[in-house]
Parts: structure tokens; C-alpha cells; sequence
């Protein structure tokens, strides 16, 4: 890694604290968040889902795909399923989007890892790449309550996008919480 490398690469990140949350902008929310908010607030969640000894996770693997899941969207932009595009289209320009962030570092050590991670989250392919699905989804919600308490609009749809869809069984006892807490 030279120098340069390293700069380049997080130009690229940095896009993601300017990058809007595409939902939030739809339904006219005020001071939305970033891709970036987002995925930090992922990777604390990560932080907090407890380890028994019927279900142990990888927390220092979880927190490092928070990070990198939304990664293309620097180049990308979020895509939703309101943008009319395909989830095959949207899966071919973030692959594309993954290349070229990767191509900024040599491709030995972290752009593999990167890449790597990237693709266990889209896939689903671990324990914790699931674990993360359901924290993307709760994270959505969590953010829609505050904004619905924030800024007094209606964002019901959001959850009832995800109803029924988190399987984890800690994050779907703090799902109910939340939609307890809506009431």
C-alpha cells in the first residue's frame, strides 16, 4: 500500500458521508442520513448482539461487513427497489463498483479482504453475513421511528417492508421492542 493508494481508496469512502440514503430522500425526510450513518450505526449494533453457546458470531468479522456492504454505493448510488432497476442490473454495477474501489489497492491483503466480505454479505453466505441482513433491516426501522418522531411524518411503510423478514432471534425481540415502543 503506498501512500497514494490509501488516499485514493478513501476519497472513495468518504463519498459514502456525502452519499443520501435514497428511501429517506422519496419520502421527503429532513437532514437524512448517509450511507455512511448508516453503516457505522450497523457496525455498533454488531457490537451488541450477545453471544450464546448455542449461536456464536464472529463480532470483529460482523463490524468489518457493516462497514463494507454498502461500499459500491460510493460509486453506485443506493439503489432501491423504487429506482426501476433489476436486481440483476443493480448486482452487475455494484460488482463493477467493487472492482474498481478494489483496483485502488493492491489487489494482496485488504482489497481481497474487502472484496471478500463484500460478497459473503450479498450472498448470505455466514452466520454473521445473515446476522447482518437483519441489523440492515432493523437499523432502516430504527431510523424511521426516529425520524417519524422527529419530524412528525409517516413512515409505516418502511416497516411494514420488514415485517416478518428479521429471523434473528436478538434483533427480532428489538424489532418488537421497537414497534412496541410506535404504539
Amino acid at each position: 500500500r503506498t501512500p497514494s493508494n490509501v488516499l485514493e481508496f478513501m476519497k472513495i469512502c468518504g463519498k459514502l458521508k456525502k452519499t443520501a440514503r435514497t428511501g429517506w430522500v422519496r419520502k421527503g425526510v429532513k437532514d437524512y442520513e448517509s450511507v455512511a450513518d448508516h453503516s457505522w450505526r450497523m457496525a455498533m449494533l454488531s457490537m451488541l448482539v450477545s453471544n450464546t453457546e448455542s449461536y456464536k458470531i464472529d463480532r470483529d468479522r460482523c463490524i468489518k461487513i457493516a462497514l463494507v456492504h454498502d461500499l459500491a454505493e460510493a460509486l453506485v448510488g443506493d439503489i432501491t427497489p423504487h429506482d426501476g432497476v433489476s436486481k440483476e442490473e443493480k448486482r452487475r454495477r455494484e460488482s463493477g463498483a467493487m472492482r474498481a474501489i478494489a483496483a485502488t489497492l493492491p489487489s494482496e491483503g485488504p482489497a481481497a479482504e474487502i472484496v471478500a466480505l463484500w460478497e459473503e454479505y450479498e450472498a448470505a453466505a455466514t452466520e454473521e453475513a445473515r446476522l447482518l441482513k437483519d441489523l440492515d433491516k432493523f437499523e432502516m426501522i430504527m431510523q424511521a421511528e426516529e425520524y417519524e418522531e422527529e419530524q412528525g411524518i409517516d413512515l409505516a411503510d418502511f416497516f411494514d417492508g420488514v415485517a416478518g423478514k428479521i429471523s434473528h432471534p436478538e434483533v427480532s425481540s428489538w424489532e418488537a421492542a421497537l414497534r412496541r415502543s410506535r404504539a
